[in-house]
């Protein structure tokens, strides 16, 4: 049988050390003051912050805790290819579009915080756009329909 002292130490100790938590978080890497890009989807404006080299593209959005409305983050890759997305470190729900070189939407998947699940393009895609869950749901954003502004931006760095 345990002892209230006993108890009261192991509780005391775990508290103490999730205290400490939000200092290795705030230690974490964070992709800071990326470029700003405006897109549109069929009526629906947005601003996504650009991931174009490898560097910004492995940190993405983890390590946040909350996004504007109507922002997310852009990823372009070096070429169209094989794109799958995961949440490692991702605190927000989101939703990741996976588009071709043209822009075009080719599929759509919701993603859990912290899951390593991968979630993978049908298809060879160029980009994958990253908003809050169910932001592409929400506006009647599907496959088949174009992210207009990404021609201006080129391809993705290694």
């Amino acid at each position: 049988m345990i002892s209230f002292r006993t108890l009261l130490i192991v509780v005391s100790t775990a508290l103490a050390v999730n205290a400490f938590a939000p200092i290795s978080i705030a230690t974490a890497q964070v992709n800071k003051e990326l470029p700003l890009v405006d897109l549109k989807i069929g009526k629906h404006p947005l601003k996504a912050e650009l991931a174009n080299d490898g560097a910004t593209r492995m940190v993405g959005l983890m390590n946040r805790f909350s996004l504007k409305p109507d922002h997310g983050m852009l990823f372009i890759f070096v070429g169209p290819s094989a794109i799958g997305m995961w949440m490692k470190n991702t605190f927000i729900p989101l939703s990741v579009a996976f588009a071709d070189e043209k822009g075009v939407i080719l599929n759509i998947a919701d993603m859990k915080p912290q899951s390593l699940e991968n979630h993978d393009a049908v298809a060879p895609a160029l980009y994958a756009l990253e908003m809050k869950k169910g932001w592409f749901a929400e506006r009647g954003i599907k496959a088949g329909d174009r992210i207009d502004g990404l021609q201006k931006l080129g391809r993705g760095k290694d």
